[in-house]
Formats: C-alpha cells, sequence, structure tokens
C-alpha cells in the first residue's frame, strides 16, 4: 500500500499466468485493499490516495490481470486465472502472444539463413516467449498510469530461473523475498483460512513456466530440482555462508536421496552465473532473515571463480 500511495501510481497491472507466483501477487493484492479499507474510511483512504476522486475503491479499479498465452499454455491455467480473477473482483484480459513470438523467430531465421528448432535452440526459444510479454504489459502499465508487478521469487532469483526482461520485468516484487517452497505451503493455507476457493485451481498445478511444447510436459522442478531441496541449499549456502563441502554433508543427512551432490553442485553453478541477473530485480520486501537483494543484503561478484 505505501509504495502504491507513495508513488503515485493509480495501482497495479499483473501478468497472471495461473500459476503460484503470479496468483499469490494477486491474492496479495487484495489483502491489501480489504486491510486497508477495514482500517480506513472512505474519505481517509482518499487522502492518501489525493488523485482518486472521493469513490468507495474496487478491486477491480486498481488492479488489472493478464493471461498472455502461447501455443505451449494450458487450459488449466487459464482457468486458473479466470478463476482467481473472478473470486477477487479484478479487472481480467486474455490474450494471445503467438504472433509477436513467431514474428521475432521468423526475422532471425531469415537473418540467419537457418530453422530455429527446439532440439538445437530451446533456452532462445523458452525466453523468447517470457520476453514477447514484457512489452505489452508495460504499454497496458504505461496507458493505465500503474505499477507493474514482477513475479519472480527468492527461489528463482537464487538460480536464475527467470528470463531477464521478461517474467522479471516490474516496478516491485512482492514475493521477490521469500521462497517457493513457502509460497506453495502460504497458497494452500491462503484458500481456506483467507477464504479464496478459487485458489484450488492454482493449487493442484505442479509448477511449471509453460515455455516448452505442451507434449514435453514441463514441470520447474525436472529443470531445477524440488523445491525443498533448494531452499535448504539456498538458506546453507547463502544465509548460513557454509562451503560446499559443509553443503553437502548437511543436506545429505536431511534428505538421504541418491546423488544429491547433482543438486549442490547444480545449486552453486546457477548461483554463480546468474548475479548479473540479481543486480537488475526489481525491489523487493525484505520479508526473512536473509535476502538474495544484492542491493540491501547480499552482495556477490557479478563474476567469480569456482565455488569449493
Amino acid at each position: 500500500f505505501d509504495y502504491w500511495r507513495k508513488s503515485k501510481s493509480n495501482g497495479f497491472v499483473l501478468s497472471l499466468s495461473g500459476g503460484a507466483d503470479s496468483s499469490t501477487c494477486a491474492i496479495l493484492i487484495a489483502e491489501m485493499l480489504k486491510r486497508v479499507q477495514a482500517e480506513l474510511s472512505t474519505s481517509e483512504l482518499n487522502e492518501k490516495l489525493y488523485f482518486i476522486n472521493n469513490q468507495y475503491i474496487k478491486l477491480s479499479d486498481i488492479l488489472t490481470c493478464v493471461y498472455q498465452g502461447t501455443e505451449n499454455s494450458t487450459k488449466s491455467t487459464l482457468k486458473a486465472a479466470q478463476k482467481i480473477a473472478e473470486n477477487i473482483e479484478a479487472t481480467f484480459y486474455h490474450w494471445s502472444i503467438n504472433e509477436e513470438v513467431q514474428s521475432y523467430t521468423q526475422k532471425i531465421e531469415k537473418a540467419l539463413q537457418q530453422k530455429i528448432t527446439w532440439e538445437v535452440d530451446d533456452i532462445a526459444l523458452q525466453n523468447i516467449q517470457a520476453r514477447s510479454r514484457s512489452p505489452i504489459i508495460w504499454m497496458m502499465t504505461n496507458i493505465k498510469n500503474a505499477l507493474l508487478i514482477t513475479t519472480s521469487n527468492r527461489s528463482e532469483a537464487s538460480v536464475g530461473y527467470a528470463t531477464m526482461d521478461g517474467d522479471t520485468s516490474g516496478s516491485i516484487s512482492p514475493i521477490g523475498g521469500v521462497d517457493k517452497h513457502f509460497i506453495r505451503n502460504w497458497l494452500i493455507w491462503a484458500e481456506k483460512l483467507l477464504n479464496y476457493p478459487s485458489l484450488e485451481f492454482v493449487n493442484k498445478l505442479n509448477p511449471s513456466a509453460e515455455l516448452r511444447p505442451i507434449l514435453q510436459v514441463q514441470e520447474d522442478e525436472k529443470d531445477l530440482m524440488p523445491y525443498d531441496i533448494l531452499n535448504r541449499l539456498e538458506q546453507l549456502f547463502i544465509r548460513d555462508k557454509k562451503s560446499k563441502e559443509e553443503v553437502l554433508k548437511l543436506i545429505s543427512k536431511e534428505f538421504q536421496i541418491e546423488n544429491i551432490e547433482i543438486f549442490v553442485n547444480r545449486f552453486i553453478s546457477l548461483w554463480q552465473r546468474n548475479q548479473w541477473k540479481r543486480e537488475r530485480f526489481a525491489p523487493s520486501f525484505h520479508l526473512d532473515d536473509y535476502s538474495v537483494d544484492s542491493r540491501t543484503w547480499m552482495r556477490f561478484p557479478i563474476l567469480s571463480g569456482k565455488i569449493e
């Protein structure tokens, strides 16, 4: 609320994918308005938000959600996004960005005189989808004089599992200070205790970027590692500043799964190579006993040697 008020903007725009992160952001904004209105009268609220003319503020006045699908998006996530927007009474739009993705891809194919394929160009084809969503959602944000919500969480920031100038685009990152393991548990809690039944449609889905072809059944934990392990590695390595040897010893005792060293090496490698992304993330709130925000808590070289 304070960020909204002090930025003198008209509210928020959110690229609502139907996944855990963007759904959490939508619920947080709904809860923000609900709690502010419980504490302040309409006149008091309008006095703080001087640019709104003496009216009772509905969530649809301040939150615009957009589902930006591609041929790789599923009906399940569209339904989840629609149900959440309906539940919280936010303004909701959905459109396809297939045309934009195809246009970029065809231009590169013409320039390089070669076919772009999933077999060879997997990361490029994933990233162009995330980046194609950014210009149009920023346009909506500018037109509405609003704040664009960044939906990346701390786990994604740790390992760089986010597309720079794509899903990292935004003005403020409400969940940048908390991990994905926490978010998934929080959503289950919020469905029941905060009374958001629409979260059922999110909570039954496995987290997925939905950037690869549907038949590949992309899942975040298959791309990375189980989120509970990622979260624990983050704590040991970043918060507790343990060496690789110490981390491996502790994590092996706690999880007792085969080849866990693969996850340790993967985490450290991804952490090292993605500091440049963390340098450019939108401002986030410091909500935990540690953070990966390079400006406020965790300094780390942009380029570094091998960590032992």
